[in-house]
């Protein structure tokens, strides 16, 4: 394990809106980590994810994420950040009104991709990652909703980010899918060695699958 954190918080006061929702959080989280924020919902979870990806400012305390400093990062700087930091959300937001070729071609495009083989190529490996090739020319509403979640991790798999940041990936899933889906997050950590935060209130996600876990709770986020 390296010795530099992949992110780091010091004595960070966590915002939603204008409102702080953590105060003074310290994290530190390395390249391959497996790292669980747990706690009920309106804790704060979701908010520490939107500090690392720069939606929510930091204004007090120290964080970095992947080299940036989110101390003032300027906007510009945002998108490369960004690149570095995949996300995969509860509810997916795919692009329904375009194959899943082309939602994956639009983040690519969006990240500064322009030679076409080369995004073709990608595509192709990202889809292979989760299993879903042969899924490329569908319409998401034509995937399951299982589908549709893996399809979500390969879109944050794109830019081989050296994070991946899970935020209730399965949430809108039944129990069988959701099983599925972990054992696929578990697999890139694993096997790929990426790093990876999930956000739950699932307690016993925790317990099949073990990790670093962060309790929010009280207006506080700490190491158990």
């Amino acid at each position: 394990m390296e010795n530099t954190p992949l992110i780091s918080f010091k004595k960070a006061n966590i915002i939603n809106g204008e409102s702080i929702v953590i105060y003074g959080l310290d994290m530190d989280i390395y390249p391959g980590d497996f790292v669980y924020i747990v706690g009920k919902v309106g804790t704060g979870k979701t908010s520490i994810i939107r500090t690392m990806t720069a939606e929510n400012p930091l204004k007090e305390g120290e964080g970095t994420v992947c080299g940036y400093s989110l101390n003032g990062i300027r906007p510009k700087d945002i998108p490369f950040l960004r690149r570095k930091t995949g996300v995969v959300f509860q509810d997916f937001q795919l692009l329904m009104d375009r194959t899943v070729e082309s939602n994956l071609e639009f983040v690519l495009k969006a990240t500064g991709w322009k030679v076409r083989e080369e995004m073709d190529r990608r595509i192709l490996e990202v889809l292979q990652d989760v299993g879903m090739e042969t899924k490329a020319h569908k319409m998401p509403h034509q995937l399951s909703g299982g589908e549709q979640q893996r399809i979500a991790i390969a879109r944050a798999l794109l830019n081989e980010p050296e994070v991946i940041l899970a935020d209730e990936p399965t949430g809108n899933l039944d129990d069988e899918t959701a099983e599925e889906i972990l054992r696929l997050i578990n697999d890139l950590n694993k096997q790929n060695g990426t790093t990876l935060i999930m956000v739950t209130h699932d307690k016993s996600i925790v317990e099949r699958y073990p990790g670093r876990v962060f309790i929010c709770a009280d207006e506080t986020c700490t190491e158990q």
